[in-house]
């Protein structure tokens, strides 16, 4: 799934054939009774918000280059050592795939992240820096349209800590009233009993215990006309292809800007106030 209107990169032709074949045959073998293979290109623009969670990542503008699987996952562990140099969940082989892929990553300014669940497959996420441009006045500036702004109440369920606290604070800023939780079963509970009345969810998709699926299934049945915006590191082919998503549901990708978010969160409360009407 490739964009069109990819912004320019530098990098070496061999070693990104080199670098997708050994994610690829890493997916291959992700899935012994077969799977999805998805490799996804497009433009992002990595700013504050996303900076602060990663102290490693500059802001500016990426091309992003995303292959996804369906296969076995990996838990947070095999996660946090997966880039190590001879480090290796196969029977056979070297452990320097991803020692190789870490090493030209890097080599071409860019960075690289792991979105992995245990039996949810995997999504290695590259972002390669743009070429030639920092980011316009104009692109700067648009978190701070007026038009993002808005006072209704927003339930946002994200079980990490961090991203929690950065998008609480986010939607705080641009005006809405906002009730964080960590887990699903207490956004089920704080519908469920009447202590808060939302007017528009904000949950990430896969967190343990309950997916946000089955969380909005659930949020449904005590309230049909609740909109719910679901995000999640994984991309979003990935979620509806593994099935932990239907198609057609409104999906946003993480790492997003602050303006995607709030542009969705408008575009939704206002077709929802539409239909009220």
């Amino acid at each position: 799934i490739l964009a069109t209107d990819l912004w320019h990169v530098r990098a070496d032709l061999g070693q990104m054939e080199q670098l997708i074949m050994n994610l690829v045959i890493n997916a291959r073998d992700a899935m012994p009774s077969g799977g999805k293979l998805t490799l996804e290109t497009q433009n992002v623009v990595l700013d504050e918000t996303y900076t602060r969670l990663h102290a490693q990542v500059k802001e500016g503008h990426y091309v992003m280059l995303a292959v996804s699987d369906t296969g076995v996952g990996m838990d947070e562990k095999t996660v946090a050592q997966i880039f190590e140099p001879f480090f290796t969940t196969k029977s056979e082989g070297t452990g320097l795939g991803l020692a190789t892929v870490y090493g030209i990553v890097k080599q071409s300014d860019g960075y690289i992240w792991v979105y992995s669940e245990p039996g949810r497959g995997t999504t290695f996420k590259i972002y390669l820096p743009r070429v030639s441009e920092k980011l316009s006045k104009q692109e700067a500036e648009l978190v701070a349209d007026p038009s993002l702004r808005g006072t209704e109440h927003i339930l946002l369920v994200e079980d990490d800590t961090q991203v929690r606290q950065v998008t609480e604070r986010l939607l705080r800023e641009f005006g809405y009233r906002v009730s964080a939780v960590g887990t699903p079963r207490e956004a089920i509970e704080a519908v469920g009993s009447g202590r808060i009345q939302p007017d528009l969810v904000v949950t990430d998709v896969v967190m343990p215990g309950m997916d946000g699926r089955e969380l909005a299934r659930q949020l449904s049945q005590l309230d049909p006309q609740l909109p719910i915006i679901f995000v999640s590191g994984y991309t979003e082919n990935a979620v509806i292809h593994h099935g932990i998503l239907d198609d057609g549901l409104i999906f946003l990708q993480k790492p997003y800007a602050p303006h995607e978010l709030l542009r969705l969160i408008r575009k939704v409360l206002s077709r929802k106030g539409d239909s009220e009407r």
